[in-house]
């Protein structure tokens, strides 16, 4: 894969920016890592979602409240996937490396692997973001084209209306076929040259399949039978899969970002990395506190890219700090008051990319 760079022989936005944000930390006494809060929220999510799973495995109620708990359960582990291992995999959870650690593996207990996770988001998705075929996020094809540098094809024009079938599968897609794609091409991001896995990490990877599908699949049937834990299952993972896919979206794939060609002239970017990150990402809901506590501050999302090191706990005063240092630079910071208008200018643009393009004749 051909290195993209940027322009940051100077960067003077992101150093005036960090500057900024090292003198907070420093004047209030702060660690950038997450805190008690952060704890115990992690431990209210990961408890609540056990005691769902007991419930419907064990203590299985009537149908209309069995699907329904299914769907919280769905949404429960998102959770967990956007506090408690998206922090510990960005090592942000806690200032302790072991308990980071931890958490990072919390994606295993959902089924995934964090080794394979923190080179495709922290590396690819985090350095290129929205640059084809070096951010493995914005590309879905060919079932969807999510920037005008991918090539349309004449069923994406309804691609705004079926999006939701690929965003709900893309869970059970993640655990049963991109993880095994990695493992045996060897090629963890798109386009990555390939790499060798520590042993510790082939046995963790082979226990993590095997102990999802019996707690995921083998148990439940064994408890409630094949067809009410193949509709369980289909339940959980889609409102799951579905949940993560949009919130992700909601923060690099709307009207507003930028997009990258894959082929940038001397594979350079001029422009140093931080004004990229802002120029491709988009914040949404950031004075919505439940929003902000259910999706770990992934609605801080500008934020997050320029300090993906910091805990999202941080991120409304960082906030400030950002969106002052953008307005001192005449840099766009862009913010969607709320969670719904974020998901009408997705469906926007995927509408626009599925439209045929004007002829220049």
């Amino acid at each position: 894969m051909s290195k993209i760079t940027f322009n940051n022989k100077k960067s003077p936005f992101y150093q005036a920016l960090k500057d900024k944000v090292d003198r907070y930390f420093t004047e209030h006494k702060l660690h950038p890592a997450g805190n008690g809060r952060l704890l115990g929220k992690s431990l209210f999510q990961v408890g609540l979602a056990i005691t769902l799973y007991v419930v419907l495995v064990f203590f299985t109620p009537g149908l209309l409240l069995s699907v329904l708990l299914c769907g919280v359960l769905g949404i429960n582990l998102a959770a967990i996937g956007f506090n408690v291992m998206h922090e510990g995999g960005h090592q942000s959870f806690s200032r302790h490396k072991w308990l980071n650690n931890v958490s990072a593996y919390a994606l295993n207990g959902l089924g995934a692997s964090s080794y394979f996770w923190k080179v495709k988001h922290n590396v690819n998705h985090h350095t290129y973001t929205n640059i084809e075929g070096h951010d493995s996020d914005i590309d879905v094809r060919p079932f969807l084209r999510l920037t005008e540098h991918q090539p349309r094809r004449r069923f994406h024009r309804f691609q705004h209306l079926y999006f939701f079938v690929f965003y709900s599968i893309s869970y059970v897609a993640w655990v049963f076929y991109h993880d095994f794609l990695k493992y045996f091409s060897g090629r963890i991001a798109l386009g990555a040259d390939t790499r060798k896995m520590p042993l510790r990490e082939h046995v963790i990877f082979w226990v993590t399949k095997v102990v999802f599908l019996s707690v995921y699949i083998v148990l439940p049937v064994l408890m409630v039978g094949p067809l009410a834990a193949l509709l369980g299952f289909l339940i959980v993972t889609c409102v799951c899969g579905l949940f993560i896919a949009v919130v992700f979206q909601l923060a690099h794939v709307v009207e507003n970002t930028h997009f990258h060609a894959s082929a940038e002239e001397n594979h350079r970017i001029e422009q140093e990395w931080a004004l990229h990150q802002v120029s491709t990402t988009s914040n949404f809901a950031t004075r919505n506190r439940f929003i902000s506590w259910l999706l770990g501050g992934l609605n801080f999302q500008v934020e997050h890219h320029l300090f993906p090191r910091v805990s999202h706990v941080h991120y409304p005063k960082i906030s400030e700090l950002v969106r002052e240092t953008c307005r001192e630079f005449n840099v766009a910071y862009l913010e969607y008051p709320s969670m719904r208008k974020a998901f009408r200018s997705h469906l926007l643009h995927l509408r626009t990319m599925g439209r045929p393009q004007p002829s220049l004749a």
